[in-house]
């Protein structure tokens, strides 16, 4: 099934992780150490996202957009053991409610930073079984400013470490391939300095854990030249808890920075097509539930609905260059501010990405 496999298009398609659940972003695909031979991708993604609410007045748009580069290194160590490298930035999150709105967060900002690389072995255990595992090393930042209630927070930068493992079953001759993957989670220490007006400057430890996850991967051929591909990726979300000492003291007594009330499952399902030797394309929808009640300021946003459409042309027999753009409705949602409810709806975001990648 070569002709089938030809196409399997991985596509760089950065919004459709815009607004999963908690601070995810890519999605954490191992993708690469299925490639056949000796196989290299580099890829840049950009994300606009379009996120307001109100409450008496409008907040403006408060999230900016985000650019993505990753890359992969995939090699076959004997017939049966290969590896891959993969660098990314795997989680983030980006916050800036613009000034001069009247809005009552006017002004506040938060970020977060990673780049996750991940080395990864698979050993075949027959044309049809394999298992797969490796490390993943992830290097976080973290800061946050909320002029209204004159308090700033920033971490150190933390270097941790975590694992994965996994195994995957495969009919090569119908282009079936269904692998199942977890990832555990990453403990961080950070030392956090706090600055709060009228009390002062604090540096403690500050842990944060970011989710265990496990991704379900699987694809088959259902007709000449046609790929059916469907992923889901459960993540542990309602772990991640950011609870600085000055914030939860004196700004919001009792209450955390930032939590999450509900993990999250998210789906995606797509049809892939080679129209020629040269050119093939994909479409797919992605879905992520709206749980309701109430989300935090910082991260208003209650799942989605998405559809993503891509393109590869095969330059030559070894590269070829993939491009992908998705659209994102984004989950209605509600905040509080003070005891006040702010209503967060008809929100989107709209990203594309391009990828180059090429076989030795």
């Amino acid at each position: 099934m070569k002709h089938t496999t030809f196409f399997i298009l991985g596509l760089v398609t950065a919004a459709t992780g815009a607004n999963a659940g908690g601070m995810d972003r890519t999605g954490q695909s191992i993708a690469p150490i299925f490639e056949n031979g000796t196989y290299v991708e580099l890829s840049y993604g950009s994300v606009t996202p379009s996120v307001s609410g109100t409450l008496g007045v409008g907040s403006g748009s408060m999230a900016p957009s985000y650019n993505r580069i990753a890359g992969a290194y995939k090699r076959d160590l004997s017939e049966t053991l290969s590896m891959a490298l993969i660098i990314e930035q795997p989680f983030g999150a980006d916050v800036d409610y613009p000034t001069g709105t009247g809005y009552a967060l006017a002004g506040s900002n938060a970020k977060v930073t990673t780049t996750g690389v991940t080395a990864l072995l698979r050993y075949k255990l027959s044309d049809r079984f394999s298992v797969h595992g490796g490390i993943k090393h992830l290097t976080t930042h973290g800061e946050v400013e909320l002029p209204f209630a004159g308090y700033a927070m920033s971490t150190t930068t933390e270097s941790d470490w975590g694992y994965l493992i996994g195994a995957a079953y495969e009919i090569p001759d119908i282009a079936l391939r269904a692998s199942l993957t977890y990832s555990s989670g990453t403990d961080i220490k950070f030392t956090a300095t706090e600055t709060l007006s009228g009390v002062g400057t604090v540096a403690s430890e500050l842990d944060v854990t970011l989710p265990q996850s496990v991704n379900f991967d699987f694809q088959t051929g259902i007709a000449a030249d046609t790929l059916l591909m469907f992923t889901a990726r459960w993540a542990e979300w309602t772990s991640t808890t950011i609870t600085p000492v000055l914030y939860t003291t004196y700004v919001d007594p009792g209450e955390n920075l930032v939590d999450h009330s509900d993990d999250t499952i998210s789906y995606s399902l797509g049809i892939g097509r080679r129209f020629n030797e040269k050119l093939s394309g994909s479409v797919s929808v992605g879905y992520e539930k709206t749980y309701g009640g109430v989300s935090g300021n910082l991260s208003p946003t209650d799942g989605y609905t998405s559809v993503t459409a891509g393109l590869k042309y095969q330059i030559n027999t070894q590269t070829a260059l993939s491009g992908g753009a998705s659209y994102v409705w984004i989950g209605d949602t509600t905040t509080s501010i003070a005891g006040n409810t702010t209503d967060f709806s008809d929100n989107s975001a709209f990203g594309f990405g391009f990828k180059l990648s090429h076989t030795f």
